[in-house]
């Protein structure tokens, strides 16, 4: 088995209604497909912050100075291209004043702008009812964690 660790910075996106931006890959090894907040690797010499930025900017388009300074550490085991990716990745939180911000991933490479399929903002109760895999698998403790005042514990009309 092919393991690596890859350290990473993940930013969940909120719009004004509390939805959840997320991003929709299709595996290049193996079709499958997946959700996660948009995020990645930390390059040498940055911080997971400025990662958490820069990745927003390139894989969105959208402010990354709404990236706020706070994290939390998610353990990550995700399997993508025929490798298994194990380790702890900063999740750190974005807020947007308008609902749906428009996404735009101009800044993505060849490889990544072939495996991103689509993207949605995701109502709290739709988290769960999503047809394809949800990375990480614990986001709603990922985000109770991150705004404890949110509306995740309870239902929307």
């Amino acid at each position: 088995m092919d393991t690596t660790h890859r350290p990473a910075a993940r930013v969940i996106c909120l719009d004004v209604a509390c939805r959840v931006l997320l991003l929709r890959w299709r595996d290049p090894f193996d079709g499958s497909l997946l959700w996660e907040p948009p995020g990645g690797g930390i390059e040498p010499g940055e911080t997971p912050l400025e990662a958490a930025r820069r990745e927003l900017a390139e894989e969105t388009g959208l402010d990354p100075a709404a990236v706020v300074d706070r994290s939390v550490p998610v353990d990550r085991d995700v399997w993508w291209n025929g490798r298994r990716y194990v380790g702890t990745e900063r999740f750190f939180l974005a807020r947007y004043a308008e609902e749906r911000p428009t996404v735009v991933g101009s800044c993505l490479l060849p490889g990544e702008r072939a495996a991103l399929d689509t993207h949605r903002w995701v109502a709290w109760p739709e988290l769960r009812s999503l047809p394809d895999r949800v990375e990480p698998p614990r986001l709603p403790a990922v985000l109770g964690a991150l705004v404890p005042d949110g509306p995740w514990g309870r239902s929307e009309g």
